[in-house]
């Protein structure tokens, strides 16, 4: 064989080769070819394996402290905002609103639907300045809560467990992520939905997280 057949030869093979590493790196970052993006790697992830919400101290915005722990036994979707937001915030408030409008209309008592907690990262944010945002779009303060860490320090570990971003901007803005977060019975992430996920969407992914155990059993820490 002459030199430029085996050139070619070679070219090929280390063509090959780079074609193999490449896809086994795609594969492992888009999470076996099932995500095309980190984002949905990690949703796919919490989906399999759900995380625990660490246990940190809130306020509403009325002043009442209380702890996401507090809901375990029924299902609960978390989003993070600010106030002062004039951006994806309000795509999140007015999904938020339309779950809260959805589960009113399937009647039942308050405290069997779906609950919702709405999260400021933002120290600015007082309980009556989330009290007036929460009334603007109708949430009443228990089947709906606008909250605050009751410790900024308990901030970073909050927003690390599910994966939210915020970087300071300017003007006192922030730029951050937005999705839905569901949590299960068991107090642990268990979906992240989009950030204008429609009603039915968020009933077939609770659907998808099963029935809630007794709720001596959530509350057991496990």
């Amino acid at each position: 064989m002459g030199d430029e057949p085996r050139a070619w030869l070679r070219t090929a093979v280390a063509s090959l080769a780079i074609c193999a590493a490449g896809g086994a790196l795609l594969a492992r970052g888009t999470d076996g070819f099932r995500a095309l993006t980190s984002e949905q790697a990690r949703r796919n992830e919490i989906a399999r394996a759900p995380r625990a919400v660490p246990a940190v101290a809130l306020e509403d915005q009325d002043g009442r402290p209380f702890a996401l722990a507090a809901y375990r036994g029924r299902p609960l979707a978390v989003d993070f905002v600010y106030t002062q937001c004039r951006s994806v915030c309000s795509l999140l408030s007015t999904g938020f609103q339309r779950l809260d409008r959805a589960e009113w209309s399937r009647g039942g008592a308050r405290d069997d639907r779906l609950q919702l907690v709405s999260v400021s990262f933002d120290p600015r944010d007082t309980p009556a300045r989330l009290r007036e945002y929460a009334s603007h779009f109708g949430a009443d303060g228990h089947a709906w809560r606008f909250a605050r860490l009751r410790d900024p320090g308990d901030l970073g570990e909050l927003l690390g467990a599910f994966g939210v971003v915020v970087i300071p901007a300017a003007g006192g803005d922030f730029q951050h992520n937005a999705a839905v977060h569901l949590v299960d019975a068991r107090g642990r992430l268990a979906r992240v939905l989009d950030a204008g996920a429609q009603p039915e969407e968020v009933a077939r992914a609770l659907a998808s997280m099963g029935p809630a155990p007794p709720l001596a059993a959530a509350t057991d820490g496990r």
